[in-house]
């Protein structure tokens, strides 16, 4: 019970630390998209989805392995996920956001092989971040090009 709401907190934190200030993130807003990303308005709801399967991972790996090395290894994937969005809109610039995602995902490459390890649902839980991060790395990459000049 102590590990899951340690987790939950620790998740929650980290968002709330890296969320963008409002007016860095209208900046964002404005900026123009690919015509094919139809489904925008959805991607707040993948996120939730993935930072359950996060929660439900780390709680899974810990309980199988009480490694604090693989805690720590989520909360670099934490970290990293969750400043993309406040790199790019601190800094307004979309490139430091594709660089972090890119990260990010070879990050959570690297810790899903660790946890295959110690818990093969816990790993196979990393698998839609895997699978969407790339997507959001086009996206992020393809809106560069789309706003020379305020990117």
């Amino acid at each position: 019970m102590v590990a899951a709401l340690l987790i939950l907190v620790v998740i929650v934190a980290v968002a709330a630390v890296l969320n963008p200030r409002r007016e860095d993130f209208a900046w964002f807003l404005a900026l123009r998209r690919p015509a094919w990303l139809t489904f925008e308005r959805w991607i707040p709801l993948i996120w939730l989805a993935i930072y359950g399967c996060f929660y439900a991972a780390a709680l899974l790996t810990w309980n199988a392995s009480g490694s604090w090395a693989l805690m720590a290894g989520y909360l670099v994937l934490l970290l990293l996920v969750q400043s993309y969005t406040w790199q790019i809109c601190s800094s307004r610039r979309l490139a430091r956001g594709t660089a972090v995602a890119f990260m990010g995902w070879l990050w959570g490459v690297a810790l899903t092989v660790a946890v295959l390890a110690v818990s093969r649902i816990a790993a196979l839980l990393l698998v839609p971040y895997l699978l969407w991060s790339p997507v959001g790395t086009l996206v992020t990459w393809q809106m560069q090009r789309l706003n020379r000049g305020r990117a």
